[in-house]
């Protein structure tokens, strides 16, 4: 209410500033040097000024000249002004030709043209006075603000320059921009100089003192920013962009970000086609194993948005479990979705009595097992509950499904299961084995395991640790400099989860074209600029050594030359391997050593006989 106040007080003053405008320039307009004896009548006159000027305002009123924001007046603004004060001086001028009670009124029009010229100028001034005020106010201010280029001398390059010209609360003092057309190098863009080409950024943020870099390149393609980052990999400065055309919220949207956590991927985000996942799932039961973790959690909201029958929702951790459950129940009320049944369940996959009662009193047609350990460090040093949970827990599913004629059992299952050396990635490759077992075995259910590498932005995942790291002001830990990693986003692996429990058949490990993989201390600096901080000065990075079980370099996921394509080009089947018929035998000495609660080093040598491909580093 207070901003609206203050907006109309302003409109008020124009309407005053514009009366007494008019009024003192139309009165005084009589008294032209030469011209003083000219119409001697003091009432006409004042009569004729106040009329001229309530005459200007009424016009002025009528083409909504007090609804223009003065502190964004341009050139449009300006000649809409100068007509409109044009033809209301005109007419004032007819009328005192054609009055024939003033004989000499055909004199008039030699003071007409001064006054039409004196009431524009000052009908100008009073407006962009405003303007003046905070072009001088950002002058005074540039030493304060932090010394920008922009990539792209183009429209968004132009929204960028004139936000950091008209907006006050703008930090960015641009100096140059940064092209690739030769058209344009060499030239000014908004009076500033253009340079180029793009692969010569780090010479002009010297040359210019540089601290930030802003890309503004509409409808830039990924691979196009990937490539300018790399450019940008050793400068001291921090990036941000401006959204493409496709991101932004409306027409008008002049936001500028901070480098996206997609835009560390090394490839275009991948959109999967979900249509035929809706069918299959819609109007069905579907059950989600450790629905409160990160891919849990993302799983329920898919599988939400294709109205299942029922969702069951099954975690042994409540805090998450619950905020997804109030999240959904939020979502039905809003919605006022009736079709959908949700039902929240705490427990663990290791309590075989707890899965049978559920899978008995639901019947659920799909499951997706998502419940895991995931970290590799504290697997570690509790071998015997990464087996508990990821091998035992995995067997219970996957027997109970098939006891009660689940149609799809799909594993969420990790790249660490390749050659594991270390002990979450070798109780994976176990349940791997188990679900290939199985889908052997079933006469009922379909078995299947996705595959993919480290989720951005998930728990556990070296993104929130480097956020909160370079909150508390460093340093940012990582446990080797050359060290790489696969990304994906949260939303791909749930989608690539679902799709793969489409093409499931029996026993295929599925696996994502991840593209190429990150250098996490590449990653380390793009975040800490992200944050406005400059790498090893502002926030220091330390190299802490590999942990246990810790591999240097992932194993690559993907080689299209012996993988067999699916339907989707994205995703690809792993070639079979021969079906371990003892796999249950392996589960009960598994379990026998988890009851006897041996050393971890024994537990460990049990787990190296089970699954000939895991290789302790320790």
């Amino acid at each position: 209410m207070a901003k609206k106040s203050v907006k109309y007080y302003f409109h008020y003053l124009y309407i005053l500033s514009d009366l007494a405008i008019v009024f003192a320039v139309a009165l005084l307009s009589f008294y032209l040097p030469g011209r003083e004896t000219f119409l001697h009548n003091l009432n006409f006159k004042m009569i004729y000024a106040a009329c001229l000027a309530a005459f200007t305002v009424f016009v002025f009123a009528g083409f909504k000249v007090y609804k223009m924001f003065t502190s964004e007046i341009g050139i449009f603004e300006m000649i809409k002004l100068i007509v409109l004060t044009f033809i209301t001086q005109m007419i004032g001028f007819l009328v005192i030709a054609v009055v024939p009670e003033l004989p000499e009124a055909r004199w008039y029009i030699l003071p007409f043209i001064p006054s039409l010229s004196t009431t524009i100028l000052f009908v100008l001034l009073s407006r962009v006075f405003i303007r003046v005020t905070t072009i001088f106010r950002n002058m005074k201010r540039k030493k304060e603000k932090v010394r920008t280029i922009v990539i792209g001398a183009g429209s968004a390059g132009k929204i960028v320059i004139d936000e950091s010209r008209k907006n006050v609360d703008n930090h960015n003092f641009v100096v140059a921009f940064v092209d690739d057309d030769i058209n344009k190098i060499g030239g000014t863009f908004s009076n500033l100089p253009v340079e180029g080409p793009v692969n010569r950024i780090n010479e002009f943020i010297d040359r210019y003192k540089a601290e930030e870099v802003i890309i503004a390149i509409s409808d830039l393609p990924q691979d196009r920013l990937h490539k300018i980052l790399s450019y940008l990999h050793d400068s001291p400065v921090r990036v941000r962009r401006l959204p493409t055309l496709s991101e932004m919220e409306g027409p008008n949207d002049r936001r500028i970000v901070d480098v996206d956590l997609n835009d560390i991927l090394s490839r275009d985000p991948v959109i999967l086609d979900n249509h035929e996942v809706n069918n299959m799932l819609h109007g069905k039961t579907v059950l989600i194993t450790g629905a409160g973790g990160s891919i849990g959690s993302e799983l329920t909201r898919q599988v939400f948005n294709t109205h299942p029958k029922t969702l069951i929702l099954f975690d042994i951790y409540e805090n998450s479990t619950y905020e997804i459950q109030m999240e959904l129940t939020r979502k039905i009320r809003e919605e006022k979705i009736k079709d959908i049944e949700l039902v929240t369940l705490i427990g663990s996959t290791y309590n075989e009595i707890r899965v049978e009662q559920i899978l008995r009193d639901y019947r659920p047609d799909y499951i997706y097992h998502a419940a895991a350990y995931k970290h590799v460090p504290l697997m570690e040093d509790s071998p015997a509950e990464a087996i508990r949970t990821n091998v035992i827990g995995t067997y219970n599913v996957a027997r109970l499904a098939d006891k009660y004629g689940v149609k799809k059992m799909v594993l969420v299952s990790t790249d660490k299961a390749v050659r594991p050396t270390n002990v979450m990635g070798a109780t994976k490759r176990f349940a791997e084995t188990i679900i290939q077992y199985y889908a052997k075995h079933s006469s009922h259910t379909k078995y299947a395991a996705v595959r993919f590498g480290n989720v951005l932005g998930s728990n556990g995942s070296v993104v929130p640790l480097f956020k909160k790291q370079i909150e508390a002001g460093g340093p940012v830990t990582l446990t080797h400099s050359d060290i790489i990693r696969y990304f994906m986003t949260i939303p791909e692996a749930v989608s690539l989860i679902l799709q793969c429990g489409l093409f499931a058949e029996g026993g295929e490990i599925f696996i994502l074209d991840m593209g190429q993989p990150v250098k996490i201390y590449n990653l380390a600096e793009r975040l800490i600029r992200q944050a406005g901080y400059v790498p090893n000065k502002d926030i220091k990075i330390e190299v802490t050594g590999l942990r246990p079980g810790e591999k240097l370099y992932e194993e690559l996921l993907l080689d299209k030359s012996i993988q067999k394509a699916t339907e989707n080009s994205k995703i690809f089947i792993e070639p079979s391997e021969m079906v371990n018929e003892k796999v249950l035998e392996d589960v009960s000495k598994a379990s026998i050593a988890f009851g006897l609660e041996e050393s971890v080093s024994d537990v460990k040598e049990l787990l190296g006989k089970l699954i000939s491909t895991y290789k302790r580093d320790n």
